[in-house]
């Protein structure tokens, strides 16, 4: 049988993905200080048992102010490291890659937890021993209605922030992952400066699309160098804003043709975060086509996302040659076995479930194959009148 296109192996530099599925980066807000425990654990670790390439941690936040909230996974400290390397050294024995997204808010810093609220931390919202604290980005711009007003990031701590990716980027080599993925989507810092929609400066870092995606640049340089040449680093990226009056598909392949000019290995195409809203087209597989489109003219390997819910879809997106890649997020919250399951499907067998599932699954799955489907209580186990 032909190997489906979704479960060929990819190599990337040095590594080699044993599929092409991928599980996204999903903030948890579940953490205190930074640091991952047994929920991360068991959060990251059964994507792994379910069949993914490649496992993802959640934006991680290379200084405390660039944490999108306080329940945010950070590794601005080598005490973090431990954390992650328990988490790193499941997913590896599980078969899995293991990758980390490094990030830093902006903006978008000091948030309320999702399930406390909306918009920023107050002191009159916020948890007790949880207060705001003050935000930064491109430019004085706040995020929306009623977000304070950051502070325009300095030359200087433009560097500093640089720096932080960059010893960031120097612990997720000592807690052992395979990839790094730099934030700049979704409205975060990397993000504000490749807008027009935050970034208004009149220095070299603000105008033009080359002066708006010099700060990223920078970080992405300075991440390269410190990242080992046999290890992949990935961008993810907004390939357009929420309104239209923003990034364009067309400002996202100039972007990617920089990235691969300075090492990234692949894009990760999502979009929106800054704008507010969603002024496109919305439907299954709706960023799919970014994805083809900087993978094309970009020249580059891409990662598909966007309401990827089905194998069969996954499985035409790789195929039919729109990414390389294959990331879902929600999809996998709801079904954390979906590699597996997308295994099953697309080859009628349970190889790829782990050997402690697999063999009875099989077996299983051939008694319900011959007892045909369900369709009503089991006559052997209804109770007949006395």
């Amino acid at each position: 049988m032909t190997t489906p296109a979704l479960l060929s192996p990819l190599t990337l530099r040095g590594l080699t993905l044993p599929n092409r599925l991928v599980v996204a980066p999903m903030c948890q807000y579940s953490v205190t200080d930074g640091f991952v425990g047994d929920y991360h654990l068991v959060h990251l670790g059964r994507f792994a048992l379910g069949g993914f390439g490649l496992v993802i941690v959640e934006a991680t936040g290379v200084t405390p102010e660039g944490r999108i909230s306080h329940g945010d996974v950070g590794l601005w400290s080598d005490e973090h490291v431990p954390g992650l390397d328990r988490i790193a050294d499941f997913l590896h024995a599980q078969g899995a890659s293991a990758g980390i997204q490094l990030a830093h808010a902006g903006a978008k810093a000091s948030s309320l937890r999702p399930w406390d609220g909306s918009g920023p931390v107050t002191s009159e919202n916020g948890r007790p021993h949880e207060a705001p604290w003050p935000t930064v980005s491109a430019s004085a711009v706040p995020v929306g209605p009623g977000w304070p007003t950051p502070h325009a990031l300095t030359a200087p701590e433009l560097a500093e922030i640089r720096d932080a990716f960059v010893a960031a980027t120097r612990r997720a080599l000592a807690a052992g992952f395979d990839v790094v993925e730099l934030h700049a989507a979704h409205g975060y810092l990397l993000h504000q400066f490749l807008s027009p929609l935050s970034n208004r400066r009149d220095d070299g870092y603000g105008g033009s699309l080359e002066a708006r995606m010099r700060f990223p640049l920078e970080v992405v340089d300075a991440v390269r160098a410190a990242w080992p040449d046999d290890k992949p680093l990935f961008v993810r990226v907004s390939s357009v804003d929420g309104s239209r009056d923003g990034l364009t598909v067309e400002d996202t392949v100039t972007f990617a043709r920089e990235l691969k000019a300075r090492g990234v290995d692949a894009v990760h195409t999502s979009g929106g975060g800054l704008g507010g809203g969603w002024e496109h087209p919305i439907g299954y597989g709706y960023q799919v086509p970014f994805a083809a489109r900087v993978r094309a003219e970009a020249e580059i390997p891409t990662v598909a996302v966007g309401l990827i819910v089905d194998a069969r879809q996954a499985e035409a997106i790789v195929a039919d040659g729109a990414a390389d890649l294959v990331a879902i997020a929600r999809e996998a919250q709801d079904d954390p076995n979906f590699a597996v399951h997308a295994a099953r499907e697309l080859t009628d067998r349970y190889d790829e479930y782990p050997v402690q599932a697999g063999p009875r699954l099989a077996s299983r799955g051939r008694l319900l194959g011959a007892l045909g489907p369900w369709t009503g209580p089991d006559p052997v186990q209804v109770q007949q009148p006395a």
